[in-house]
């Protein structure tokens, strides 16, 4: 229960009370049916809301992890808590119905991630969990990261439809519109679908990735959409990596600045560096906070 003045809780019960939903499609309306339960999309209190309701919504085995963004739930699993995978669904469907809310098993997916270096069946895989498919692939708030920790299919999908965007703006160039408008909507819906989340993914990414991305730019140059002078997608990333870290450095509130290492004691340094965290162990220098720890040390 949450200790809030009785002014403030009757204003957020007469607010999500008597609300109702209907359809309009092809100019026919269907009949108001209430909500009786449901976050308000596009409310100020509706982040709000959702952190409060999924409060208590937590994993029951120690060393899994728990991840919640809106609709969307991730239980993190390591191999020595196989075992527990039915017990934690089992549990989020009890939380659901206790919340009258409803888990749906057959939109969701397992994802059993590997190392690249061996095979899925050379691996002891467990049994499959019943009405849940087993993937190679799942799409995380926008970003697809394969079983291998490989982001190639996530660089080929934002590369095509990023070429979908081209083909419009050549349409709407052969309609009038003018060169600065034409570049103004190519940085702003085509450079910004290709450095989407960048700073998560792109430690991930292969050569290969990073060769198909820079010459899908170059397409961008050579249509005048973008020019030479123009900072190159390696130059872009850089540039929100800086300004993340930063950020993650400076507030010790932002979401992710526990992950952090500790503040090293050293008042003096043989090499200039950005920030005065210790330097551990490099687990997996793909990681971004990793990545980023080694690369501003010059």
């Amino acid at each position: 229960m949450l200790d809030i003045p009785d002014e403030v809780f009757n204003w957020m019960v007469d607010f999500f009370s008597g609300r109702s939903h209907c359809t309009s499609y092809r100019g026919e309306t269907s009949e108001l049916l209430d909500i009786s339960a449901s976050i308000i999309q596009g409310s100020a209190v509706g982040p709000v809301s959702y952190v409060i309701n999924a409060a208590d919504l937590t994993t029951v085995t120690d060393g899994n992890q728990m991840h919640k963004y809106a609709d969307d739930t991730y239980i993190l699993i390591p191999s020595c808590n196989i075992h527990s995978r039915e017990t934690e669904l089992k549990h989020v469907e009890q939380w659901a119905s206790a919340n009258n809310l409803k888990l749906n098993r057959t939109k969701s997916l397992e994802v059993i991630f590997t190392s690249s270096r061996r095979k899925l069946q050379e691996c002891d895989l467990p049994t499959a969990l019943p009405d849940i498919a087993r993937a190679t692939a799942i799409k995380i708030l926008g970003v697809t990261i394969t079983n291998h920790l490989s982001v190639s299919e996530h660089v080929r999908d934002i590369i095509g439809k990023c070429a979908q965007t081209m083909h419009a703006l050549k349409i709407l160039r052969r309609h009038g519109m003018s060169q600065e408008a034409l570049r103004i909507v190519y940085k702003a819906v085509a450079l910004a679908k290709l450095t989407y989340a960048a700073p998560a993914w792109w430690g991930f990414a292969s050569a290969d990735d990073r060769k198909r991305l820079e010459a899908f730019v170059r397409r961008g140059v050579r249509l005048d959409l973008y020019t030479r002078e123009d900072p190159t997608i390696s130059e872009l990333v850089k540039k929100l990596d800086d300004t993340l870290f930063q950020m993650i450095l400076d507030d010790e509130a932002h979401v992710i600045h526990y992950l952090l290492p500790p503040a090293t004691s050293i008042t003096y340094y043989l090499r200039q560096r950005r920030h005065n965290r210790q330097l551990t162990t490099k687990a997996d220098d793909r990681n971004f906070i990793t990545r980023k720890l080694y690369e501003d040390v010059y």
